[in-house]
């Protein structure tokens, strides 16, 4: 099973490709989606709507990951999380894909072991698990293998988070 996270954003989506080998997380690829703010909001979701759709033309993931959107204090922020969010969510299940979602707390409880692991712990456990040398960078490509390493934990313990 082919998983592809995402950790959803306007100006940086971040993308990680992770394969289940006998209830092991592969490492596949990972990146992220940058869209510039000259763009306007409807361009930067057009964008991302085409580069995911680029990444299951040459990749075939079978599965979309993806964090459930959770409070901030700054709405503007929340808001246009919720937007790339949307357009990542329509465009995996336009293109026929499950979409499964999970809280922060699931990824890291996944990851670490521990709900309220920090961000640099959850990246050096993405580094081990995948067996990487460095650990991924940027921030957003890290979260979003973490997201699909937690899939992989959850489709192999049974717990998945079904959209």
């Amino acid at each position: 099973m082919l998983v592809l996270g995402i950790d959803p954003g306007t100006a940086i989506t971040g993308f990680g490709l992770v394969e289940s080998r006998g209830g092991r997380a592969c490492l596949v690829g990972y990146g992220v989606i940058r869209t510039e703010p000259q763009q306007g909001m409807a361009g930067r979701l057009l964008e991302i709507h085409n580069r995911i759709d680029r990444l299951i033309d040459i990749h075939g993931p079978e599965v979309l990951a993806i964090e459930e959107l959770f409070f901030n204090r700054n709405a503007k922020t929340v808001i246009s999380v919720g937007q790339a969010r949307g357009v990542a969510v329509m465009t995996a299940a336009r293109r026929g894909l499950r979409v499964y979602e999970y809280t922060p707390l699931q990824v890291k409880q996944a990851v670490v072991g521990y709900g309220n692991a920090a961000k640099h712990q959850v990246q050096a456990m993405v580094k081990a698990i995948l067996g990487m040398e460095e650990k991924p960078r940027p921030d957003d490509a890290a979260d979003a293998l973490a997201v699909a390493i937690c899939h992989v934990h959850s489709a192999r313990l049974g717990t998945l988070g079904r959209v």
